[in-house]
Order: C-alpha cells, then sequence, then structure tokens
C-alpha cells in the first residue's frame, strides 16, 4: 500500500474534524445544509491534498539528505 494512500486515510478525517469546528455557517444562506456539508468536505479535501504532499515532500528531502 502506498504511503499516500495511508496518510489521505490518516489526514482527511483529522482536516474534516476540524473544519467542522469552524463556524461559517453564517456566510451560507440560511437552510442551505448540503451546501455547507459539501463545502466542508471539499475543503477538507484540498486541505488533506495539501498537507499529504507536502509530508511527501519533505520526507523525499530528508532521504535525499
Amino acid at each position: 500500500m502506498s504511503i499516500k494512500l495511508i496518510l489521505y486515510c490518516l489526514i482527511i478525517p483529522f482536516n474534516i474534524w476540524i473544519v467542522t469546528s469552524t463556524n461559517l455557517d453564517k456566510i451560507f444562506k440560511k437552510n442551505s445544509i448540503m451546501q455547507i456539508h459539501s463545502f466542508y468536505f471539499t475543503l477538507s479535501l484540498i486541505l488533506s491534498y495539501l498537507l499529504v504532499n507536502f509530508f511527501v515532500d519533505i520526507y523525499s528531502t530528508i532521504s535525499l539528505l
């Protein structure tokens, strides 16, 4: 199994937990629950992608030293 897949499985739930703890409900219209959840999920996927690539790049840089 790829190390990236393992990192994604660890980081995505963590990011969902962090993103949902923010109060962004005031940005959206009232009763738009599905849009809010979709936004949270998309934002957590984007953050997960950035974090996983950061960790993999750091690991590859350190292993080259």
